[in-house]
């Protein structure tokens, strides 16, 4: 079980980093997206930064287990926003992407309470 919580975590980590790193470098895809959404644009850094620190969280956790937890908290509530940000644009066809980015993290948080 120690195995799989520590490579779910990663890979939460990873896509939690990659997410932030994208916005913050102000990638033309999560641009668009993010104006089609009507996020403000004075959100951009901020929200990219959040991210940024739940994936050093995520990684932190696997061996300070309550940062670990609090980074994981933080990400699946910033993903379910995220959701819900997509859905009030009416993308409803890209509700499934942070959900997509959510589910390595609630995995995380199930495995790490398994053990």
């Amino acid at each position: 079980m120690h195995t799989a919580y520590v490579i779910v975590t990663l890979l939460a980590a990873l896509m939690a980093g990659f997410s932030g790193t994208v916005l913050l470098l102000r990638a033309e895809w999560i641009v668009k997206a993010l104006t089609d959404y009507a996020v403000p644009r004075a959100w951009w850094t901020p929200l990219g930064l959040a991210k940024a620190a739940g994936a050093v969280g995520l990684v932190v956790g696997l061996f300070v287990p309550v940062i670990g937890v609090l980074a994981g908290a933080g990400l699946v509530l910033y993903y379910l926003g995220a959701a819900v940000t997509v859905a009030r644009a009416r993308w409803y066809a890209h509700i499934p992407f942070p959900l997509v980015y959510a589910a390595p993290v609630v995995g995380a948080l199930v495995l790490g309470h398994a053990g």
